[in-house]
Parts: structure tokens; sequence; C-alpha cells
């Protein structure tokens, strides 16, 4: 179970947030500039809240009263970003063990494997990002982050950049890696369609504040525009 109980000011926007996940994919959604990505990046360690506190299981993450604020690196967090951020001059294979050296994993060619085929990229792994579809990109960054062997997976609008026939591509890989990877994961979006595929919670955010939290209800019935 994620923990978060955070404050954050950005100027003139101050973000503050409470909440619980139950485990599987918990969806944070609400329009853009709401804060959904600054609480994502201090689940992630990337940003650093003012006050409060994080913690997954039974690790604190972050707690300002105890001063601890586990650096990125060490939380064993999972961060697929909206634009892939794949190393260009690598090639897929690479980019994948680039995955478990960042996390100082050892070599295994079994999990490896498996990720592969859940991702079904195997027929990619000797081409370079350039030459992928932003589809394709956004599998491949999944795999090289479920390859540090997570104990949770951030996804933030790992969709927003890709047309309707790339979404319409990825989301049933998103769906396959809910039902057979078993991370819990944090899944970022303003896009009701893409949440109701996917996820069994939702935190609601709009202008920096948890509006609600709770099932797919939460998604009101204008947003409700299926990918389908």
């Amino acid at each position: 179970m994620l923990a978060v109980s955070v404050e954050k000011r950005l100027g003139d926007f101050t973000l503050s947030a409470k909440f619980e996940t139950i485990g599987g994919v918990t969806a944070l959604f609400g329009p853009s500039g709401a804060g959904k990505t600054t609480i994502a990046n201090m689940i992630a360690g990337l940003v650093a809240p003012d006050s409060g506190r994080i913690a997954f299981d039974d690790t604190v993450l972050f707690d300002s009263t105890m001063r601890r604020n586990v650096p990125a690196h060490l939380r064993r967090i999972g961060y697929v970003f909206q634009e892939g951020r794949l190393f260009p001059h690598l090639t897929v294979a690479k980019n994948l063990e680039y995955g478990r050296w960042m996390s100082g994993l050892a070599p295994d060619t079994a999990e490896t494997a498996r990720i592969i085929a859940l991702l079904d990229i195997e027929p990619l792994l000797g081409r370079r990002p350039g030459n992928l579809s932003g589809g394709e990109r956004q599998r491949v960054a999944i795999g090289r982050a479920l390859l540090m062997k997570p104990r949770l997976l951030l996804l933030d609008e790992p969709l927003a950049s890709l047309d309707r026939a790339r979404k319409l591509e990825i989301l049933p890989y998103l769906a396959k890696l809910r039902d057979e990877a078993k991370v819990p994961m944090i899944y970022v979006s303003h896009q009701a369609g893409e949440i109701l595929r996917i996820a069994s919670q939702v935190v609601r955010i709009e202008d920096g504040q948890v509006f609600a939290v709770g099932g797919l209800e939460l998604l009101d019935a204008e947003r409700r525009e299926m990918v389908s």
C-alpha cells in the first residue's frame, strides 16, 4: 500500500495531497495543471515535498519530521515518462539492459525474456529508438522500467504523445501488464477513457487538492469518452 500525505508550494500554486492506494492500478485523474505529475514526481523522489510523509508498505520514502528523504535511485520505483526517454544511441536490447544496470542488478536472461514476451518487443531488439513508432517506444520504456524489478510502477501520461491508432495499439499491453506483471501501478492521466480500461481506484485531483478517492464512478459522465 502507498500512503501519501504531502504539501508543496510552487510559485503561486499550492499542492496538498493525502490518499492511500489499495494495490492494483490507481489512477491520478484530473485536468492538466492540477498537480498530478508533481505528486508522481514526489513519490518517485524527483521532487521533495515541503512537508509531509510518503510510505510504501513498510518503507518510509519521505518524512519531513524525521528528515528522511530516500534518494530516487534507492526507492525501487520504475518511472515511465510521457515521451519514453530512451537512449537514442542504444539499441532496444541495450536500453532494456540499462534498466537492470541502473538498479545494480545482475543480468537475468529468464526475466528479460519474460518481459520481452509480455510486451511483444522481440522483433525490435536490434533497432534504435529513432526507428520505432511512438507506441513501440513506450512499450520498450515500460520494459526497461519493469526490468529494474520495481516495487511500484509510475506511468505519467504514457499515451499523451500518441495518436489514436498508437493508443489503441498500446492499451492492450497496459491491461496485460496489469494482469500479469503483478506490480502495483500509479497511472497519471486526464483521459477518462484510458483509466476506465486499466484502473480500479481513482484519486481525483483538482487545483492541487485531492477532490475524492474511490472507484471508477468518480469519472464523471462528460469525461467518459471511451477509447475503443
